[in-house]
């Protein structure tokens, strides 16, 4: 008899193996032999009671913008298997109705994107929740942690109306919301722990034993709290002479990282401040830079930490708050009051924490008061602008460098001005990177592509081109680019002009706001070849934005709208439904910042 592997899944009772055990008996030695060991193995795994009815799964639902979330979801995950908790892991957007109802246990990670807003990757599932067609939520627990940054007036506001909401549909909040800041993790650890010991209370014990295992994704040996210390190849000036505009093209050695990436992800930076800065803070504040000062890792001296560690240059409600109490000073104080925050934000718009310590001297603060008022050092993350396929170990990126004047003071980007001023040829920058799933290429290489970029924007248009290149690709791929000035602002016109010459790019539509009195932009290009855009979507073809929140994703988002209306025939209410339509089958995903 030859042994076949037993069925996944398969479950042996008591009165099952007493059965086979009285069977035995019937069979040949050798047949006795091999059942023998089935028995033996299916012993060990036996169920020695009446098993507890099926509980409910506990289902872990992130959105996510920058990959905070995800890692959180993550994270939770583990814990959650560690507890004997069945438990299961997605991102909002694989979120379908049919899923409330094969789970009992809820618990809902949301950031918040910009001034209050979901995420892209939440919005749909943003809008069932909150939407007429929401189901009933009885015998639901919940619990739901937010995300968000507290410069914004609506903090965490993704995360307030959607643990109010599922209240409201008759869910049961398990564990009060936490509303985390961009310095979350201490918090988000904790509460965590909390929430989940509160899910693990409400399943019995020995269904809790017998919670099959999760199958975990296995953390990245590089992320933002053990990055890696990539090499700066070349640091190059994108802009011609003339330009009011410093864009840098960076390339780093990744090399012996082990890390994989796709085009459309980001490479997260964890940049330096400024040493001058450090130094005219700590002369202000009168304090020694060889104070140490207690990190996670051991004592360091304090001038260190606010280099590498701490943010000293965003303001904060908090820091404005804690600094006004510690200096006495009754100005910031009142602008901390409950109900101030439009002067608030009026003061702090422009100005740094070394404006605030300079304007109101605090005496007797020591190093580490102070720097618990300031926030943990942030990663920014920038678009890959290069393919592992076409530049393997190594990763490109396109960096706006930010200069400006304020209140009488020169100002420079945080991580810009690092990576193009204080970080020389073969210098270090410790890098992760961040996973993207929401702005990826199609499987299907034949697809056509229309990619619309502004400004540094058309970095992870470059990585997909590349990408197409390497693979082979047929489908057709269509560029809109848009910067101030053809002279001096046509971002790696070369290359472009090589994928033209070659048909990899089949076409490239440019504008350029500055050339003439009346400004152009991307949005008025798509406009002018509407008709030809909205044959390419009829035809299949993926549309990606990449670039400014504010202005520059929404104008595209209508003059697209407005295409579908004026090409399509419809009216505007179908437009956005046909756009959304094109969100939910990835074919319209957006990566603005």
């Amino acid at each position: 008899m030859t042994a076949r592997p037993v069925l996944p899944g398969m479950t042996l009772t008591p009165e099952h193996a007493r059965q086979l055990e009285a069977l035995v008996k019937t069979l040949s030695p050798d047949e006795a032999l091999w059942i023998s060991g089935y028995l033996a193995s299916f012993a060990r795994h036996a169920v020695q009671a009446v098993p507890s009815p099926v509980r409910p799964a506990l289902l872990i639902l992130y959105g996510s913008e920058t990959g905070h979330g995800a890692g959180l979801a993550r994270l939770a995950e583990k814990k959650a298997a560690a507890r004997g908790l069945a438990v299961r892991n997605m991102a909002m957007d694989d979120f379908r109705l049919q899923e409330f109802h094969e789970v009992g246990q809820l618990l809902v990670i949301a950031s918040t994107h910009g001034d209050g807003d979901p995420p892209p990757a939440a919005v749909d599932f943003y809008d069932l929740v909150m939407g007429r067609k929401a189901p009933r939520l009885e015998g639901l627990k919940f619990a739901v942690l937010g995300l968000g940054d507290s410069t914004y007036e609506r903090f965490c506001q993704t995360g307030k109306d959607l643990d109010q909401r599922l209240e409201a549909l008759g869910a049961q909040r398990i564990q009060g919301r936490a509303d985390c800041d961009v310095d979350y993790e201490a918090k988000a650890d904790a509460w965590l722990d909390e929430v989940l010991e509160q899910f693990a209370r409400e399943v019995p014990a020995q269904a809790a034993a017998a919670a099959p295992p999760s199958l975990l994704v296995q953390d990245a040996q590089f992320d933002a709290h053990h990055p890696f210390a990539a090499t700066v190849m070349e640091n190059l000036i994108l802009n011609g002479r003339g330009s009011e505009k410093e864009t840098r093209h960076i390339e780093l050695s990744l090399a012996g990282s082990g890390l994989a990436w796709e085009p459309g992800d980001s490479l997260g930076v964890l940049p330096e401040n400024d040493p001058a800065l450090v130094a005219e803070l700590l002369a202000a504040l009168d304090l020694r830079p060889d104070e140490p000062l207690a990190q996670e890792d051991g004592e360091i001296p304090l001038a260190e930490a606010l280099t590498r560690r701490y943010e000293i240059t965003a303001l904060t409600p908090g820091f404005i708050g804690a600094y006004g109490e510690a200096a006495a000073a009754e100005p910031l104080g009142a602008l901390a009051a409950p109900g101030k925050q439009a002067d608030l934000r009026q003061y702090m718009a422009g100005r740094q924490v070394i404006d605030v310590v300079t304007e109101f001297p605090a005496r007797g603060l020591d190093g580490k008061a102070f720097a618990a008022m300031l926030r943990k050092m942030q990663p920014r993350l920038y678009s890959l602008a290069s393919s592992a396929a076409a530049y393997p170990e190594e990763a490109h990126l396109t960096v706006a460098v930010v200069r400006y004047h304020s209140h009488g003071r020169k100002r420079q980007g945080l991580a810009s001005a690092y990576l193009a001023d204080r970080v020389g040829s073969d210098g270090k920058v410790p890098v992760y990177v961040s996973s993207n799933k929401n702005f990826r290429l199609p499987a299907d290489d034949s697809v056509p592509l229309i990619m619309v970029g502004a400004g540094t924007g058309v970095a992870p248009f470059r990585a997909f081109l590349q990408e197409r290149q390497a693979r082979g690709a047929k489908g057709r791929n269509w560029l809109f680019f848009g910067d101030r000035r053809f002279r001096t602002d046509f971002l790696y016109q070369v290359e472009w002009q090589r994928f033209l010459k070659d048909g990899l790019l089949t076409r490239m539509d440019v504008a350029f706001s500055r050339d003439q009195a009346e400004k152009v932009y991307v949005q008025h290009r798509l406009l002018e070849k509407g008709k030809e855009v909205f044959a390419w979507l009829e035809e299949g073809a993926c549309l990606y934005v990449c670039g400014d929140a504010s202005h520059m994703a929404p104008d595209v988002h209508r003059a697209l709208a407005a295409i579908v209306v004026r090409e399509g025939g419809m009216d505007a209410e179908a437009a956005e439904e046909y756009l959304k339509r094109l969100h939910k089958e990835r074919r319209y995903q957006r990566d603005v910042y």
